[in-house]
C-alpha cells in the first residue's frame, strides 16, 4: 500500500507542476473532456477523494450516500458542503491536495486486499488506490493538453496500463456484448526502457508499442488508430476499438472530446 500511495502522491505532485502558475482565466479554459474546464476537473478529482475517505473511515455513512444517490435524492457537492463557485482555481487545487492527503492517510494502513465499499461493487484497497491514480493521470492529461504542457512519462504508467489490460472484459460487458473467447498478448515499452507484458507469449492477437500511447488509448484520450501502437488480429482490434479502463456508461474517444 505504501508503494501505490507514494505513486499516487507523485502523480498528484506532477499535476501540481502543470497547474501551479495558471491564471484564473486559464483555469476556466475548456479541456478536451467536453463540458469540463480545469477547475471542474479538479473538483471532480477532489470530490471523488472526499467520498473515498468517507467510504474508508465511515462505510455506513457512505452506504447512506450511495442509497440516496441511487434514488436521485442527493447531490454530493451539496452533501459535502463545499462552495466551489466562490473558489478560485488555485483555491480548488489547494482543497484537492488536502482531500487527497486525507484519503491517502485513510487507505495507507489498510491491507491490499481489504474491501472498500464503492458505487459499483466493493473494491480491494490496492485496486481502489490504483484506480485513483489512473483517474488522476487521465484527467491530468486533459488539463496538461489544455495548456500545452506535458505530464512526465514515468513507470507509474504501469498502473494505468495494468488497469487497461485487466478491464478488457469490462469494455465488452459494459456495452452488453459477449466477451470474445481467446487471449490477447500485450507488450509495452516502458519509459524506463523495460518491456511490460501481459497474456500468453504465443497468442496470435497482439497489442504492442509505447506504454504511454497504450494508456492514452485505454483511457480514451486517443483512439488507437491515432497512435503508433501495433494492433494485430480481430480480438485485439475489437478490444482496442472499445477499450474503456474506467467505470461508468460506455463512451469512446470521440465522444469525450470537445467539439
Amino acid at each position: 500500500m505504501d508503494g501505490i500511495c507514494d505513486d499516487l502522491q507523485a502523480e498528484n505532485d506532477a499535476l501540481g507542476d502543470v497547474v501551479g502558475d495558471l491564471s484564473e482565466e486559464q483555469w476556466r479554459l475548456p479541456t478536451p473532456a467536453e463540458g469540463w474546464d480545469s477547475r471542474e476537473t479538479m473538483v471532480h478529482l477532489g470530490m471523488t477523494d472526499w467520498v473515498a475517505t468517507v467510504a474508508v473511515v465511515d462505510p455506513e455513512h457512505f452506504d447512506d450516500f450511495k442509497a440516496a444517490a441511487a434514488r436521485g435524492e442527493m447531490d454530493l457537492h451539496t452533501a459535502a458542503g463545499f462552495d466551489f463557485a466562490s473558489m478560485s482555481g488555485a483555491e480548488i487545487w489547494d482543497w484537492l491536495c488536502a482531500e487527497r492527503s486525507k484519503m491517502l492517510d485513510a487507505v495507507r494502513p489498510l491491507d491490499p486486499k481489504d474491501r472498500i465499499p464503492w458505487f459499483g461493487p466493493s473494491m480491494g484497497a490496492l485496486s481502489f488506490v490504483t484506480a485513483r491514480l489512473m483517474e488522476t493521470w487521465s484527467h491530468g492529461h486533459d488539463v496538461a493538453d489544455t495548456h500545452g504542457r506535458e505530464l512526465p512519462r514515468t513507470d507509474r504508467l504501469r498502473h494505468v496500463a495494468h488497469i487497461g489490460v485487466s478491464t478488457r472484459g469490462w469494455s465488452y460487458a459494459n456495452r452488453g456484448l459477449e466477451v470474445p473467447d481467446g487471449p490477447v498478448r500485450v507488450e509495452l515499452d516502458a519509459p524506463s526502457g523495460d518491456v511490460w507484458t501481459w497474456g500468453p507469449e504465443d497468442a496470435a492477437d497482439r497489442v504492442s508499442g509505447d506504454a504511454y500511447e497504450f494508456c492514452l488509448a485505454v483511457t480514451q484520450r486517443r483512439h488507437h488508430t491515432e497512435t503508433v501502437l501495433s494492433v494485430t488480429g480481430p480480438l485485439a482490434t475489437g478490444w482496442m476499438d472499445i477499450a474503456q479502463a474506467f467505470a461508468g456508461p460506455p463512451t469512446d474517444a470521440e465522444s469525450r472530446r470537445a467539439a
